[in-house]
């Protein structure tokens, strides 16, 4: 009875139908081939299908930002839901307004007409050579402003398919709807400036004069001497210092803010 009992606890005997063989087996190795079998029974993914999952994860997450950093559709002033409308604003051919001021003398007597526009975060209202100059020189000169909003700033409608060009032909239909003659001055004030250099290249035969107030410039231009462009670098204020290098070494992602999330420029 003690033999039975050791042989039993040692020997596993197992008949197999393959050629009437009878194999032994012992206990610890049938006990480690169902282990074995348990573990290959297990659910495994098919090849690759654990990357497609990741990268398609991460493509949602991608597609999740990019519209949530969409603007939102914009309230066109004197529309139904829209703001009113306030300011003097003319009809471009487009079906587009803009919104704009006048300054000065008035034009049908001035001897200068000239066309402001503002900077980055300013409007109509920030007309920087109207501000600053005194009544008596503007009389005494005969000097006439108009400023305008900007494409998509306060009272002027935005342009979704604004292009370098496309502000110098706004500017030049302003001039033509207020009758300022064949010949008028534009001044661009700060990042005003692009908009003054778009109408030096397509309208230059309507410019009498153009000048540049205060304008952002690339500061790494090569024939720029390094000390004075390090100077007036370092005199900006730091967020200006900081918006500069960005547009210097990220080009896209100011063509991207200025095309997607600023729709006037």
């Amino acid at each position: 009875m003690g033999y039975t009992r050791y042989l039993c606890s040692w020997v596993f005997c197992e008949k197999e139908m393959a050629g009437g063989v009878n194999r032994k087996i012992s206990a610890a190795s049938a006990r480690g081939h169902t282990r074995n079998a348990k573990q290959n029974s297990s659910y495994k993914l098919p090849s690759g299908m654990l990357k497609r999952a990741v990268v398609l994860f991460f493509v949602g997450i991608l597609a999740w930002a990019y519209k949530a950093t969409q603007p939102p559709p914009p309230k066109i002033c004197g529309s139904s839901d829209g703001p009113p409308v306030t300011a003097a604003r003319i009809k471009l051919s487009n079906g587009r307004h803009l919104a704009y001021k006048e300054h000065g003398v008035p034009k049908e007597t001035a001897n200068y007409k000239i066309v402001f526009v503002h900077d980055f975060d300013s409007c109509r209202h920030d007309a920087v050579v109207a501000k600053t100059l005194s009544l008596e020189i503007v009389e005494e000169l005969g000097i006439y402003v108009v400023s305008f909003n900007r494409p998509g700033y306060g009272e002027s409608d935005p342009n979704p398919k604004t292009t370098v060009k496309s502000m110098a032909l706004d500017i030049e239909e302003l001039a033509d709807q207020l009758g300022l003659g064949s010949k008028f001055y534009v001044i661009g004030f700060s990042m005003g400036g692009q908009v003054l250099w778009s109408c030096l290249k397509y309208i230059p035969h309507r410019l009498a004069g153009a000048g540049l107030l205060a304008p952002v410039i690339n500061y790494w231009w090569p024939g720029f001497p390094e000390n004075l462009s390090s100077e007036a670098y370092y005199q900006q204020l730091p967020q200006d210092q900081w918006a500069v290098r960005v547009s210097h070494y990220t080009p896209w992602l100011t063509h991207w803010w200025n095309t997607k999330m600023v729709p006037c420029f």
